[in-house]
């Protein structure tokens, strides 16, 4: 099969380069690295990732120009029987909306991460990691951008488990810290074996693609969707499915959503980049892309809708009771990704990838601002063990840290759904087309959206207002212009982020259309948007109510809503106890099954089995030893004998 092919507009054929610039990145700092010191090291990376988003800028240029898009091929990769995959970039304005958010927030936490690593490998007592970050950092967006940019679902699959293995890498970074010295590499492995079993029902998809499609291409299996859902509609039900149990794992959906707040083990960066351009993205782009299949099974994009819906609500409720200032923001990603996993489930894909963009603005700039908060911690004061992401140990940080505290609250209230900030109008998209098409689904997202804003304003008060209720936070100080410069500019992109899609302009669903032909855009309606404003201020009064005006007097103080919710609230401190109740059902059973295994089975069964053919060939070869003298005429003696029984033999057959 050739590859070549006539391109519509010769910038097309950069795209390869959104995955080559941050690999050469990659490879000059294993190489050279280590003779360019940190900065060097820093500045490669950064423009390497920076270099991706400049091509993916020009991309969007040529997009504009020709907005159908086009394949750009690399090479043949498989070739078996009539299967042929190429190695290709699709270029169209999904792919290019995913690279430019890839890039451009990954390039912004790469440049804070030159600041932020170059006190927590001191802090952690490794100076000599700091290399390795950024190689694995550069690692991540490689490989994001693969699963973007792929033409096929195959070369999306290598992006997919790519950037799985990096989140463990990442995850796992201080793998020797944490409790009892590995709590950070239980994690990691924690994030790595649930993802598998969401990657093993994206891998059962591929195999129903391949059986009845005997194709991998995009173009070609939405091709033949119809036909194949006409005859046999039960394959494209299972196929959907089999991809919503891989985005239940992927963007950290229930059942699978519990490897989320550990993967807070990982440097902030990491938190940052996992939650907010790689990773936990890639399930809704995945049914993004997927909506000529989804859209042919309504029962499917049901059940997507009511994942989504029910993981917005759920884990917005656990939220609410926890006190590590990371684990809050962990639980929300994981409730703004039940919003998103929504709205492509409806069909509201522009919605989904509106909310999908701003999300990626603010709750960048929410993590890295607590990465902000945690390091004027550290330089506040000898700590000891005191646990510097544990927000009843704040409190009063506004006054020493301003400019974190006010990126800080543009992007809580950017989260809350607050106008005129970019949140309210990516979420007040999907509350609309929830409203028309799913009114149950539309009451959940409500009562989600309120308790956002009721954790958020929580947090906010814990973290910077009231007096300080340890040494740490009352001699915190502001963190340097290397880390504070890139959240101004991610409060300005969470302030102005809105205008994407603003209603009566709805730039990004015209953007959006020739990639999405057929699937319903967002909508704004008016008494949804200020149902929506008005159920945010309530949820931030109702902290204030609580938080704000009997601030938390020390680290030992009871929260205020343990008073008065009980049980409830102990619920929700305990992540209602779906870690434990997983253990229980799950893991104490294979731990149990693990060891039958290797003690009567392996080293019972299979070593006695083994052991026991060697020592019946060592009794053997004990035998045969004795026919060993070392005397020339004992052998010559056996020689005759030999000769003797063969002629005896031979004469005997001859005489018959």
């Amino acid at each position: 099969m050739h590859l070549e092919t006539i391109l519509p507009d010769p910038i097309f054929a950069l795209a390869p380069w959104v995955v080559f610039l941050p690999a050469i990145g990659l490879i000059l700092n294993l190489l050279v690295g280590k003779r360019l010191g940190e900065k060097g090291i820093g500045a490669i990376a950064s423009l390497a990732s920076g270099g991706a988003f400049g091509v993916a800028v020009a991309l969007t240029l040529a997009l504009a120009r020709h907005p159908a898009g086009a394949t750009v091929p690399l090479l043949n990769w498989i070739t078996i029987g009539d299967l042929s995959v190429n190695w290709a970039f699709r270029v169209d304005t999904l792919a290019v909306t995913m690279m430019l958010v890839v890039s451009g927030v990954g390039t912004i936490i790469h440049i804070y991460s030159i600041g932020y690593m170059h006190s927590d490998v001191r802090h952690n007592g490794d100076p000599q990691r700091f290399r390795r970050f950024f190689v694995y950092l550069n690692l991540f967006i490689t490989l994001m951008m693969i699963l973007v940019s792929a033409d096929n679902y195959l070369m999306l699959f290598v992006g997919w488990e790519g950037v799985g293995l990096c989140s463990y890498l990442l995850i796992g970074f201080w793998f020797e810290k944490g409790k009892d010295g590995i709590g950070n590499a239980l994690a990691a492995k924690k994030a790595f074996i649930v993802n598998r079993i969401g990657d093993f029902g994206l891998l059962l998809a591929l195999f129903f693609l391949f059986w009845n499609f005997h194709s991998f291409d995009f173009a070609t299996i939405f091709a033949q969707a119809p036909q194949v859902a006409a005859a046999a509609p039960w394959v494209v039900l299972a196929i959907t499915l089999f991809m919503l149990l891989g985005v239940t794992g992927k963007s950290a959906q229930i059942p699978l959503y519990v490897w989320l707040p550990d993967a807070m083990a990982g440097p902030t960066p990491v938190s940052a980049l996992i939650h907010a351009a790689t990773m936990v993205t890639a399930g809704v782009y995945l049914v993004a892309r997927s909506q000529a299949l989804f859209t042919l099974v309504p029962a499917a994009q049901t059940a997507v809708t009511w994942v989504g819906a029910g993981t917005a609500l759920f884990a917005a409720t656990i939220a609410v009771g926890q006190y590590d200032i990371k684990k809050v923001l962990a639980y929300s990603t994981i409730s703004q990704l039940g919003f998103m996993v929504a709205a492509v489930g409806m069909g509201a894909t522009v919605a989904g990838m509106f909310h999908l963009v701003t999300h990626s603005f603010f709750k960048a700039l929410l993590f890295l601002s607590a990465g902000s908060v945690i390091l004027g911690m550290e330089h506040g004061a000898e700590h000891g063990d005191l646990d510097l992401q544990d927000m009843r140990n704040m409190g009063g940080l506004r006054r020493r840290m301003p400019l974190t505290f006010w990126v800080y609250l543009i992007g809580a209230l950017a989260l809350a759904g607050v106008a005129p900030l970019a949140g309210f109008f990516s979420k007040d998209e999907i509350l609309a087309a929830a409203s028309r098409q799913a009114p149950a689904v539309f009451i959940v997202l409500v009562i989600a959206a309120f308790f956002t804003a009721f954790y958020m304003g929580r947090q906010v008060l814990m973290v910077f207002f009231g007096q300080p209720r340890s040494p740490a936070a009352g001699k915190a100080v502001e963190s340097p212009a290397l880390v504070t410069v890139p959240l101004v500019g991610l409060a300005l992109l969470s302030i102005g982020g809105g205008a994407l899609n603003l209603p009566g302009i709805s730039t990004l669903e015209t953007w959006l259309e020739h990639s999405l032909n057929g699937v319903r855009a967002g909508e704004f309606l008016l008494p949804v948007a200020a149902g929506s404003l008005g159920v945010a201020l309530l949820g931030i009064g109702m902290a204030w109510w609580i938080y704000g005006r009997r601030p938390l007097a020390d680290a030992k103080t009871p929260d205020p809503l343990a008073r008065s919710l009980g049980p409830v609230y102990r619920g929700m401190e305990r992540k209602w106890n779906v870690d434990e109740l997983y253990h229980w059902i799950l893991v104490r059973p294979y731990q149990a099954l693990s060891a039958f295994l290797a003690g009567p089975v392996d080293q019972g069964l299979i070593d006695g089995l083994v052991n026991g053919i060697a020592d019946l060939l060592a009794w053997l070869a004990g035998l045969v030893r004795r026919l060993q003298t070392g005397y020339v005429r004992t052998y010559a003696f056996a020689v005759l004998v030999g000769v003797v029984a063969v002629l005896a033999y031979l004469a005997t057959v001859a005489g018959r």
